[in-house]
């Protein structure tokens, strides 16, 4: 009988230990979670910002670059392609609408290299460093935001906690930031 109650507490420590290492992966990957949604809040209060300075950029240049109104164009549906992606909550369609209009408004700076005038323009170099700003904000917090979903991936895949993870319904995020190949291209500019 005392070997029985040996065995049984031993069990019972067993299941509480288990239990508690069970519990303690969910909480922790509920954590990850909150703080992928936490910093992509902020990668998209960012986008929202830089959207929101685009059209007083786009008109400044609009005013002294007339013939560019096919890279003007571009921004217009890149950003209005980021906007219906924040509105609707897609996060991938965000990220690749973001990449869009990055590459548009690259090409519009360096199309508004060969316009002196424009260079010297108050309201174009204010904008200008304003965007520049909004810029390094978000490649802080895209790089934070890939670095969160990539330690919550890591997590999941790691065991015990693969196992809380497929007990709990957590999936992998794959919805990184990603460099694509237009990105890394210089803009050619011909005139």
């Amino acid at each position: 009988m005392k070997g029985l109650l040996v065995v049984l507490g031993v069990i019972v420590l067993v299941a509480v230990v288990f239990g508690g290492q069970l519990m303690g992966s969910r909480n922790t990957l509920v954590t990850e979670k909150n703080d992928i949604q936490g910093r992509w809040a902020q990668v998209d209060n960012d986008m929202k910002r830089r959207s929101d300075l685009i059209p007083n950029l786009v008109e400044t240049v609009k005013g002294f670059a007339k013939q560019e109104s096919g890279v003007i164009g571009e921004i217009a549906n890149a950003r209005a392609a980021l906007s219906g992606a924040q509105s609707s909550g897609d996060r991938g369609g965000a990220i690749a609408a973001n990449n869009q209009l990055s590459g548009a408004l690259g090409r519009l700076l360096v199309i508004s290299e060969n316009y002196p005038q424009l260079k010297s323009n108050e309201n174009f170099l204010r904008l200008q460093d304003e965007l520049a700003g909004t810029e390094n904000r978000i490649a802080v917090d895209r790089r934070d935001y890939n670095e969160a979903i990539q330690k919550y991936n890591t997590d999941i895949d790691l065991f015990p906690r693969n196992i809380a993870a497929s007990m709990f319904g957590f999936h992998r995020d794959d919805n990184y930031f990603k460099t694509t190949e237009e990105e890394k291209k210089v803009p050619q500019v011909k005139f």
